[in-house]
């Protein structure tokens, strides 16, 4: 049995679908979920990373475990999936870990409860997914406008299905204990370029507006913390050498090319349209 935390996000939500087509017993987790939002088959538990007691009943029977960076207790999440019979942990963070560590120290510091755990481990630190473009998706639909800051500065964003992919190779397959993997797409874009690749997708024209730092520091402020609108702000407008460089991790583990983002815009047309 494997346990999905994040069953209903971007990653997770896949990462189901795939791990129960392939025939794998499948526990879903999240804080709102019940059997209408998985797949025929699959167990739905609703609990909260944020309270580790309360994920006991959906460890019990399972022997791997997808984490997410959520909640302020790693430890604690850890000890009850060993307590469990959990074997293996797959944990999806940040590729700011390892480029800007002082500004995810929360995601460091769960990949540091995950070494430490004794549990064999897998870290997957993601690059920036694709579905945040969906953030434009009300304004596209509305009035066919796309706004961000930093027009021409390009991010290899990666596509979320290709991390549930990813997922489920190290969760079923042997051959990854102790790696680190970095998820990336297959190239550098910029905002103004998936804005041009959303209005291919949907066969309309979507005028491009770039936000200035400030206004976009307000309008990340309604749904993200502090420190990681900070860090995102910064990866975006500054980006290292290593954050604009696709790595060659997503094409290694699943033997093709990563998702580019004109591929997930058009799988997501529908969102847009």
């Amino acid at each position: 049995m494997i346990v999905v935390t994040g069953a209903t996000g971007n990653v997770g939500r896949t990462l189901v679908r795939t791990l129960a087509e392939a025939g794998q017993k499948v526990t879903a987790v999240a804080r709102r979920i019940d059997a209408a939002d998985v797949p025929d088959g699959v167990r739905a538990v609703a609990a909260d990373l944020g309270d580790p007691a309360s994920l006991e009943p959906a460890f019990a029977g399972a022997d791997a475990l997808f984490l997410l960076v959520a909640g302020e207790d790693p430890a604690g999440v850890l000890a009850r999936a060993e307590a469990a019979g959990i074997s293996r942990v797959v944990l999806l963070s940040s590729q700011g870990v390892g480029t800007r560590p002082g500004a995810y120290a929360h995601a460091a510091a769960f990949e540091e409860a995950v070494a430490g755990s004794g549990l064999r481990h897998t870290v997957l630190r993601s690059g920036g997914l694709a579905s945040n473009a969906l953030a434009w998706a009300e304004p596209i639909r509305a009035h066919r406008t796309a706004a961000a800051p930093f027009a021409d500065t390009g991010l290899p964003f990666v596509d979320p299905d290709d991390v549930a992919a990813v997922a489920a190779v190290v969760l079923t397959e042997d051959g990854h204990d102790g790696a680190t993997y970095v998820l990336t797409g297959p190239e550098a874009t910029t905002p103004r370029q998936r804005a041009e690749a959303v209005a291919a997708a949907i066969g309309e024209p979507v005028t491009f507006l770039e936000q200035t730092r400030e206004q976009a520091h307000e309008q990340m402020s309604a749904f993200m913390p502090a420190p990681v609108v900070e860090g995102t702000l910064t990866i975006l407008g500054h980006p290292t050498a290593e954050e604009q460089t696709p790595t060659a991790d997503v094409p290694k583990l699943l033997g093709r090319p990563a998702t580019p983002f004109a591929g997930w815009a058009a799988r997501n047309a529908a969102a847009f349209a």
